[in-house]
């Protein structure tokens, strides 16, 4: 602390230290799901589907985030339920659980956990989108 002109006192904050968090997702891809497209529809088949449905993802996703912006709390649960059944069909466990704790705190009227369970729902929904472009092989 030192002292200006005319008695004022100046605080000067000294960090040493910064720590920052890095928020990584844990994502869940079902295996068995993606090998049973693959068997029901065969690889070329199951390989649209699943560029299909990554695109889809993307686009609601973007689309929940918009809602969100627009405080339309209706479209963001419709948009979160919707990205439920999109996922549980492609085998993205942990992308339906939180669109489903999404849409759960929008029911309850939550803005600030909405917000934060969105922002989750982002990072997961991205890491996700990797994942299976990672384990498909597949190019854009």
């Amino acid at each position: 602390m030192s002292t200006m002109p005319w008695g004022q006192t100046e605080w000067v904050n000294v960090v040493d230290n910064v720590i920052t968090l890095e928020q990584k997702e844990s994502v869940r891809l079902d295996p068995e799901r993606l090998n049973g497209l693959c068997r029901q529809l065969g690889d070329s088949n199951a390989l649209d589907v699943l560029c299909r449905t990554v695109e889809e993802l993307a686009v609601r996703l973007s689309n929940c985030e918009r809602h969100w912006r627009q405080r339309d709390w209706t479209g963001l649960r419709k948009c979160a339920r919707s990205l439920i059944a999109i996922s549980e069909q492609v085998g993205m466990t942990a992308l339906a659980r939180v669109a489903g704790d999404v849409a759960q705190t929008v029911d309850t009227g939550d803005a600030v956990a909405t917000g934060a369970t969105l922002a989750r729902l982002i990072r997961v929904g991205e890491r996700s989108l990797t994942a299976i472009w990672d384990q498909q092989d597949l190019s854009v």
